[in-house]
């Protein structure tokens, strides 16, 4: 059983930057491929950034490549997210997830979630 708990989020201008944090349970967090999603009112969830466990090889969104570095620090069993050049179409709540195994680079992938923080950003 894995426990995400998403932190950081807030209220931005166009331009500026942010990190979120998310901050997980469990001994084998080092084990675990993490990733980042997002939400809109009225979208479906979608694929921000991912990174692997072994290899740490990450994988981007083509809405934020060049903007975004999703990172880990597996002794302090925590993930980040740097947003940098933030936009107002970057504005949504984001999900932490991780899965030991994800079956498709999608939300139906992952089995863990965290609860979400909010991103605003205005323009």
């Amino acid at each position: 059983q894995v426990q995400l708990v998403e932190s950081g989020g807030g209220l931005v201008q166009a331009g500026d930057s942010m990190r979120l944090s998310c901050a997980a349970s469990g001994r084998t967090y080092s084990m675990y491929v993490m990733g980042w999603f997002r939400q809109a009112p009225g979208k479906e969830r979608e694929f921000v950034a991912a990174i692997s466990g072994n290899t740490l090889n990450t994988y981007y969104a083509v809405s934020v490549k060049g903007r975004f570095t999703i990172s880990r620090d597996n002794a302090k069993n925590t993930l980040y997210l740097q947003m940098n050049s933030l936009k107002p179409e970057d504005t949504a709540v984001y999900y932490c997830a991780a899965d030991l195994n994800p079956t498709r680079p999608s939300a139906l992938g992952y089995r863990y979630w965290g609860q979400g923080t909010q991103v605003t950003v205005s323009s």
